[in-house]
Formats: C-alpha cells, structure tokens, sequence
C-alpha cells in the first residue's frame, strides 16, 4: 500500500479530473488525501469522506481576487500569474509541507497549477507527479520560445518563488514534474505534433492517459421527463468561471435555439442569472408557453448523465467540458474566452469535431448556423466519434493509477473490478 497527496488548486475543472484517480487508487487499497485551500469545494466533489488538509489560498472574491472581464491575452496572463497563481503557492505552501510531515505520502500528485505540490515535493525530496489538467500548457511552454520576454518574464517569477517556497537550488519546472506528467488528454484531440513537442519538452514523461470520467456527487435537480426525443437537444454552458461575462453570449444562443425550436431544444446552464428567466422544477409539468418548452435555463445541470443525451454543445472552450462532450462524442460549437481556452478551441477545430465563434461579437443567425452544422454535417460528429474511442482507449482514471503506482514503486494490493 502506498500514498498518494493531491494537491490542488480551488478551481472545480481542476479537481474533477483527479477525483477518479483518487477514487481508483483507494479502490486498489492505497492511502489517498488532498492538499487544498478550500477542503469544503474538494469533499463536494469527491466525497465527503475524503481526507483533505487544509491550505491558506487567496482570497477569490473583491478587487484583489476576481480578474477584471475585459482583460484578454498578455493583460489576462500578467494578472493570472502575478496576483493568482504565484500568490496561491506561497499561501498554499506551508500547509502542503504539513500535509506531507502528518500524511507522508510515496508520492505527491500536483496540480499543474499548484505550483507549491510540484516545488514543496522538490524540496523534500518526496516523488510527485504533474496532473495536467489541460493540455494548452504544453503548447503554451511551445509558444514561448518565439517570446523571450515572456518566458524570461516566467522564469523570473518560478525562480524567486523556487527561493522562497521551494529548493533554491533545484530545476524543475513546477508545471511540469520531471517524473511523470499526467495528461487528460490524447493526441486525437491534442495534435500529434502538439505531442512530439510537449513530449520532448517534459523529459518524456508525458502520459496520455485520455479524461478522467467519474461519478460525481451531483445535487443538480434535472427535469428528465423535459427532455422531448422527437427533437435535437443542444446544451450550452460556459463553465463555472466565467458567469461575470456571459450575458450577452448566453442570449444570443437563446435567441438562435428558439428560431429552430420545431426541431431543436436547449438546455442553457446560467449560474449568475443573467438572462433572468429561471424555471423553477415544480412549475415545469404546468407550462404553457410554448417557449419554455423548447429552451430551458437552470442554474446547475447534472452535466455528465446530460451529455449522455444531447446532440450538440455550445461552450467556452474549457478543457474539461471540451473532453466531457468529446467522451460521449458530441461534436461542438466553441467560443473561447480567454486564458487556455483559445487553444483548446484550435484543437476541437483541427480534429474536425467542431466550429469556433467569435464569443465577443457572435450573432443569434450565425451561432444558429454553426449549431445546424454541427447537428447535420455528418463530418463533425463522425471526428467527434472518433475522439470518443481514442479516449476511452487511453485508460482514463485507470491508466493515471496505474502509471502513479510505478512512480511509487507500488505493487497494486487489489485491482479495481
């Protein structure tokens, strides 16, 4: 039996993908607990047995913690670095050296954002593992070769925060572990000369283990019996962080769903309530507007049973929700926001398994056509398909334990059914 120490950052897109690692190495009978600043947001998603230490963080709410919605490219990267990322670490940092002392793990698990997991680990010569949770960083780390004051920039900063948190004398990147590096993707989607690069750049140590798909404890009421299979359903969903700017994308795709409601409904995920229209779950058996019968808009949804069953998503490009619906191989309309997601949206285009919009100027018409291309040119969902079997190929949550358990030098004590 060994053990396993996740560490994460507060962000739900990053734990998701480690909860059915964690679930499977507990099942083989190791010793699996997490390292968070905010255990609460981990128990909800894994479980409320789950073991977490608890970690200082930032705080994500007020001037200093929430990014400004206007910021894009270099303006967004300064920001996410300086006042979050960075910050994060050095919060997080003593609690992850804590968690280590008390649980003392065979092998730390980092996020690929939680840079104090990767450079804590250095520090006190414990094994760890990058969990990458998306596979933009790896065409990011590309990038910066044709931008030097960028990646001196970088370097800069992971250099003072290595002396302040971790072994100055150390070398690892902390986004990128130098024994293994898990990645929740394959090349299918990711791009085979994606791949060949980030694999070279890492060491080879890149494992394409595919996503990550568990059961999730989901307190989302869904009105099942909505659902009208005479006719597509598409759903449209931005993630769970980027309610501050989604008002006027999230109408425009309301307005183009309902212009094809004779054969067409939408499920339209709207945490903020910014189209002010939701239906609450008792009033849904006595509609009669015609309207909330062909597009209804909740504030949570129980995302992975819904794709199960929709033909078409609309989204912001986020890595997990990109990889949720190409799992069930659903082909997509993508409007990237910001930060990782233009590049996701590039690898959802180049595969064939979707159209990306413009989500600052996108009309009702032209997201109408996109969402009827997807929905009717065969093409896209036969690219879709074919990522589909690539990822469940890869071995998923599995395939991640089974590469943790030789980092570790472990011999499974019991395998998983």
């Amino acid at each position: 039996m060994s053990g396993f120490l996740f560490v994460v950052p507060p962000l739900v897109g990053h734990i998701n993908p480690t909860v059915g690692v964690a679930a499977e190495l507990t099942a083989r009978g190791h010793r699996v607990a997490w390292a968070s600043a905010d255990p609460g947001l981990v128990r909800r998603l894994a479980g409320d047995e789950a073991v977490v230490f608890p970690c200082a963080g930032p705080v994500l709410t007020g001037e200093d913690g929430v990014r400004p919605a206007e910021l894009r490219g270099p303006e967004a990267l300064k920001f996410l670095w300086e006042r979050f990322l960075v910050p994060l670490a050095e919060a997080m940092a003593p609690g992850v050296r804590a968690a280590i002392g008390e649980f003392g793990p065979d092998v730390v698990v980092a996020d690929q954002q939680a840079f104090a997991g990767g450079l804590v680990a250095e520090r006190l010569c414990v094994p760890w593992a990058t969990s990458s949770t998306t596979s933009a960083e790896f065409t990011f780390a590309e990038a910066l070769a044709g931008m030097p004051k960028v990646a001196d920039w970088l370097d800069t900063l992971l250099h003072e925060l290595r002396g302040r948190i971790g072994d100055p004398s150390g070398t690892a990147d902390p986004r990128f572990s130098p024994h293994l590096v898990l990645a929740f993707s394959t090349p299918e989607l990711v791009g085979s000369g994606i791949g060949s690069g980030a694999e070279a750049g890492a060491g080879g140590r890149i494992r394409w283990v595919g996503p990550s798909m568990a059961t999730r404890p989901d307190s989302a009421d869904f009105p099942w019996t909505w659902l009208d299979p005479a006719r597509a359903t598409v759903l449209v969903t931005l993630g769970t962080a980027n309610t501050d700017v989604g008002a006027r994308f999230l109408a425009e795709c309301r307005d183009a769903l309902r212009s094809r409601a004779d054969r067409v409904q939408a499920v339209i995920v709207d945490p903020a309530n910014v189209l002010g229209a939701q239906a609450d779950l008792d009033d849904l058996n006595d509609m009669d507007d015609q309207d909330d019968k062909d597009v209804l808009i909740r504030s949570s949804v129980p995302q992975l049973p819904l794709l199960e069953r929709v033909d078409a998503v609309v989204c912001h490009a986020g890595h997990n929700t990109v990889c949720e619906a190409l799992w069930h191989g659903v082909p997509l309309v993508v409007a990237p926001i910001r930060d990782d997601q233009p590049v996701v949206a590039g690898q959802v285009v180049d595969a064939g398994a979707g159209i990306r919009v413009r989500f600052g100027r996108v009309t009702a018409p032209k997201l109408g056509a996109a969402i009827d291309a997807v929905l009717h040119e065969p093409g896209y969902r036969a690219a879709a398909e074919r990522i589909r079997t690539a990822f469940r190929a890869a071995g998923g949550a599995r395939a991640a334990a089974t590469h943790l358990e030789e980092l570790a030098g472990a011999t499974p004590s019991k395998e998983a059914p």
